[in-house]
């Protein structure tokens, strides 16, 4: 990464929500893949990460510092659950779903293509199904956010 997006990241981080253009849309698809990449404990975040920033690169249309920014976010989400400083999968998991009351619309970020080609980074098969139910958890409250909004 550039240092001059380090500098603005640490800089942006305090006050994300004032400087990032559509910063709960980021956010969300942050926790998303958070809740996903932390139920893998024998993998390295680096992998999940990499990927995710390829995704961000697709969403944004190339915007680099969205990218940056979505896996930057996403990795701080992990690194939260993984030293239980205030976050686990569950108030991660509720905290998604409270979120899509509030703001519907962003059902349409949870990409289950895209959380699905992490799966390339699991190899114990208890994991595997544990991801496999969060595709499921995240599959089910998408379609229940979009049909309860329909009209």
């Amino acid at each position: 990464m550039r240092l001059s997006f380090r500098l603005k990241h640490h800089f942006f981080s305090a006050f994300r929500e004032l400087f990032v253009h559509h910063h709960g849309s980021l956010e969300f698809r942050a926790k998303i893949f958070a809740l996903f990449i932390a139920t893998n404990k024998n993998a390295t975040v680096e992998n999940y990460i990499v990927h995710v920033k390829n995704i961000g690169l697709e969403l944004y249309k190339n915007d680099t510092d969205r990218a940056d920014l979505l896996m930057l976010s996403t990795k701080e989400l992990v690194k939260k659950i993984e030293e239980h400083n205030g976050l686990n999968i569950d108030s991660l998991a509720l905290n998604i779903q409270k979120e899509l009351k509030i703001v519907p619309r962003y059902a349409h970020k949870i990409d289950i293509d895209a959380l699905r080609g992490l799966l390339q980074f699991t190899y114990d098969d208890d994991t595997l199904a544990y991801q496999e139910n969060i595709l499921e958890f995240l599959q089910k409250i998408k379609e229940e956010t979009l049909n309860q909004n329909k009209g």
